[in-house]
């Protein structure tokens, strides 16, 4: 996000703010319709694409209306499904299980994929792993970070390596932040990897994609009372 004097703003600013005042079902909205909306009208830089993740909150996840927008949405700009892998964080996943479940269930329907991000910081991680219908999981970046000094996050990221090919999913680590990081997991067999030592964050080319101004059209939570002027 770019302030009002052109700064950049990152999401660990923001989205507590917004997840505080119930806003994240509208950023969710508004993300999912400017990914969608910006590949309609750009559909050459979609072919040169494999799979765009966005990432969902909690929140939406256990919102009726959230999904009925998402299959609208799908509809009206007719992107490939397959194109779409939504990542959810393991403690939002298990916090509504069954609502989760049961959006992942519709929107794997129409084709989308799902990626379980953070995995291995939750509670009961292999137990709830079993019963989510996800594509991919994406290993914790507590034990990618540590993994050539500490034996147990070597340890931890091999077994969730080795439990999720069982399974038939691919495996992602996150915070890859050196060559000897990346080798470490190619030795393990880990499918993918992320991370700085690997590319840095780019912004789209320019003119690609020209987002719609974010529109708040969700009310706020009744229940949440500011405590302070910069909210």
């Amino acid at each position: 996000m770019v302030d009002e004097n052109g700064l950049l703003v990152t999401p660990e600013a923001f989205v507590p703010a917004a997840e505080r005042f119930g806003l994240m079902p509208c950023l969710d909205r508004w993300v999912v319709d400017t990914v969608l909306r910006g590949f309609r009208d750009a559909p050459r830089l979609l072919d040169g694409i494999d799979i765009v993740s966005i990432n969902l909150s909690g929140s939406s996840l256990g919102d009726e209306q959230f999904t009925r927008h998402l299959a609208q949405v799908f509809d009206d700009f007719g992107v490939p499904a397959k194109k779409i892998c939504f990542e959810i964080t393991e403690t939002a996943a298990i916090t509504n299980f069954s609502k989760t479940s049961a959006f992942m269930r519709e929107m794997k329907r129409r084709g989308c994929l799902f990626a379980l991000d953070d995995f291995g910081s939750g509670a009961s991680s292999y137990a709830y792993l079993k019963r989510l219908p996800v594509d991919m999981i994406k290993i914790d970046g507590a034990f990618i970070k540590d993994i050539l000094d500490d034996p147990i996050d070597a340890a931890m990221v091999r077994s969730i390596n080795d439990i999720g090919h069982a399974m038939g999913l691919e495996t992602i680590a996150e915070f890859v932040t050196s060559d000897a990081i990346f080798n470490k997991l190619v030795e393990i067999g880990v499918d993918y990897s992320q991370g700085f030592a690997l590319a840095e964050p780019q912004p789209l080319p320019r003119g690609a994609f020209n987002p719609p101004p974010f529109v708040q059209n969700a009310k706020p939570r009744d229940n949440v009372t500011p405590t302070d002027s910069k909210g």
